[in-house]
C-alpha cells in the first residue's frame, strides 16, 4: 500500500468564501466547487508529509495546515493585504526556517513557511 495524498480539510460556514480568500492569496486554482466543498488546486508536484505535535513551536498554537511558498514576503503582504491577521512572524526560527502564522477568514490558524 502506497499513500498517494493528503489533503486538508478547513472548516468554514461559507467554503466559497474561504476558498476564494485562499485562492487570491495563494494563486490557487479553483477546478471544483459542489457548494458545501470546494477544491483548491495547483500544478506541481505535491509532497506527502503529515505532522503530529504538540505545540506550533517556541510555544505557539498548533497551527491547523502549513502551507510553504517560494517568497514569504510576497506572501504576507497578499495576506495583509485581504485584512487577515498575522498572529505570529515574520520570524526566521532559531532552527533556520523563516515563516509567520495568520488567521484565516474562518479563524483556522495557518502556519506559512518559506520553503
Amino acid at each position: 500500500m502506497a499513500v498517494t495524498r493528503i489533503v486538508a480539510n478547513l472548516k468554514a460556514e461559507d467554503p466559497m468564501a474561504l476558498a476564494e480568500f485562499y485562492k487570491q492569496v495563494f494563486a490557487l486554482n479553483l477546478p471544483f466547487d459542489m457548494g458545501w466543498i470546494a477544491f483548491l488546486t495547483r500544478d506541481a508536484t505535491q509532497k506527502i508529509e503529515l505532522h503530529t505535535a504538540s505545540q506550533g513551536g517556541n510555544d505557539t498554537e498548533l497551527p491547523v495546515i502549513s502551507i510553504g511558498v517560494d517568497d514569504l514576503d510576497a506572501t504576507e503582504a497578499a495576506v495583509r493585504a485581504t485584512g487577515a491577521e498575522i498572529v505570529y512572524g515574520p520570524t526566521r526560527e532559531e532552527w533556520g526556517l523563516r515563516r509567520f502564522f495568520f488567521r484565516d477568514p474562518a479563524g483556522n490558524l495557518i502556519n506559512v513557511v518559506d520553503s
